[in-house]
């Protein structure tokens, strides 16, 4: 009698951890669609200043490879369906992603899964979420480079417009993600 209710209480708990899961994959990706909401329109290229690189990242670093590669995922679906989540600026819906920042909202997923994979790596320390944040930034721009080199059929103009006006920036977000994503780790463990 006792072997049926334990595999009730087994499932039960199974599915409130598959919940649990969901729900934090899903605030992420809200997470980074208010990032998306910080936006600074450049007057000289079509790719805007915004904060969701930055959330991008601090998923990954936080939530590790998997999780972080899922609300990433998540959040180009939602955009691709109409919600509006990416930013303001942009065409919105399918549209966004066949624009000029297609390239970097595709990457997102796999920076994301990168960020967190190196975090998974080692012992959760500053140096290693800077080290994984700029690999992580590597990746991002060459996929959102790759497809303005496409788009503008000149390399040299896709980093015009994708790189050399958002590199200051994007080692800001770096530092700030590696921050947060250090002192979460240190707070979570000390809770544990």
């Amino acid at each position: 009698m006792a072997k049926p209710a334990s595999l009730a209480l087994d499932r039960g708990s199974r599915s409130l951890y598959w919940a649990e899961q969901a729900a934090i994959v899903l605030s992420a990706s809200l997470f980074v669609a208010l990032c998306a909401r910080v936006t600074v329109p450049l007057p000289f290229t079509p790719v805007p200043l915004t904060l969701q690189n930055f959330g991008v990242l601090l998923v990954g670093l936080t939530l590790g490879s998997r999780r972080g590669f899922a609300a990433l995922a998540v959040y180009l679906v939602e955009g691709a369906a109409g919600m509006p989540v990416f930013n303001p600026a942009g065409l919105g819906g399918v549209a966004q992603l066949f624009g000029a920042t297609g390239g970097f909202l595709l990457a997102y997923p796999f920076v994301a899964g990168l960020a967190g994979w190196i975090m998974e790596r080692g012992k959760a320390s500053f140096a290693r979420a800077v080290t994984a944040g700029v690999l992580a930034e590597v990746l991002l721009f060459a996929g959102g480079l790759s497809w303005l080199a496409v788009l503008t059929h000149s390399f040299a103009q896709a980093a015009r417009f994708g790189l050399y006006w958002f590199v200051f920036a994007e080692v800001i977000k770096v530092m700030m993600a590696a921050g947060i994503a250090t002192g979460w780790q240190r707070v979570h463990k000390e809770q544990e």
